[in-house]
């Protein structure tokens, strides 16, 4: 199931740097959340298993499933939306985990998405969205008029792109010590750079869903790329100084604005 995976010389320095203790290994099948059986499996690689376990009152009972499993006491690894490579601090030490999916992802992106990874681990943040909003994500479940997935996902991607505002300085400053890195994460925001510019368009027309494009404005944040209202509003350092709190206030202020930009043309 699981297999220790070399790194280059490259990614072993932004390891080091950043995550000194991690592990990385490859994972033979694709998973959204690892069953407890099989992430138990990671106690034989592993200096020991840390469960992680959320209060039951931070889930609203109308939440995606894996959400409320995720939170509860079996031990559980990984959400829905983690992507190709995602990592853990409920092993000690923390897990790089590098999906099947990752077959066919060009070298130069998987490496940068690894390293983001390292990243990640060193700034001490919390693993998933859960343990970022908290006792708040009650609160954005009423901000968002919305289903629990579109709840979901829009969270998911608050906490990215909070948490790409943390780590895309790092990213910039790659240029001359990993340049290769820095190449792969410039290329990536390149390409979706006309996406984001048309966003409001794209969701005014209908051909994306509000949550959808929540996802890739916040993808967008650590690429540094230009955003449009409203989600200019999440690039500032104010995000990063109240997280939670503030995210849950842009959703409100956001959804009252298009309820009322809705009664206009009404």
């Amino acid at each position: 199931m699981f297999e220790r995976r070399a790194l280059p010389d490259h990614l072993a320095a932004v390891r080091e740097r950043h995550a000194k203790d991690s592990i990385v290994l490859d994972v033979d099948t694709d998973f959204e959340t690892l069953p407890p059986a099989t992430a138990e499996d990671l106690g034989l690689l592993v200096d020991a298993l840390d469960p992680a376990t959320y209060p039951e009152s931070w889930v609203p009972a109308d939440a995606p499933r894996p959400l409320h499993r995720y939170a509860g006491s079996d031990f559980t690894v990984g959400l829905p939306g983690d992507g190709t490579v995602m990592w853990t601090r409920q092993t000690v030490p923390p897990t790089v985990l590098v999906k099947a999916r990752a077959t066919g992802t060009p070298d130069a992106f998987l490496d940068f998405l690894l390293a983001e990874a390292f990243v990640q681990i060193g700034l001490d943040a919390p693993e998933s969205f859960l343990p970022f909003f908290g006792e708040a994500y009650p609160d954005l479940d009423v901000a968002i008029p919305l289903g629990p997935a579109a709840v979901y996902q829009i969270a998911a991607a608050l906490y990215e792109g909070w948490l790409g505002l943390r780590t895309r300085q790092i990213f910039a400053e790659w240029e001359d010590d990993h340049p290769r890195l820095h190449e792969a994460w410039a290329d990536a925001g390149d390409s979706l750079r006309d996406r984001v510019a048309d966003l409001p368009g794209a969701v005014a027309r209908g051909e994306t869903e509000f949550a959808d494009a929540t996802e890739l404005a916040c993808s967008a944040i650590k690429h540094g790329l230009d955003l449009p209202a409203p989600f200019a509003a999440l690039d500032t350092t104010a995000y990063v100084d109240y997280g939670p709190e503030y995210a849950v206030r842009w959703a409100s202020t956001t959804f009252e604005k298009l309820a009322e930009d809705q009664d206009t043309v009404d």
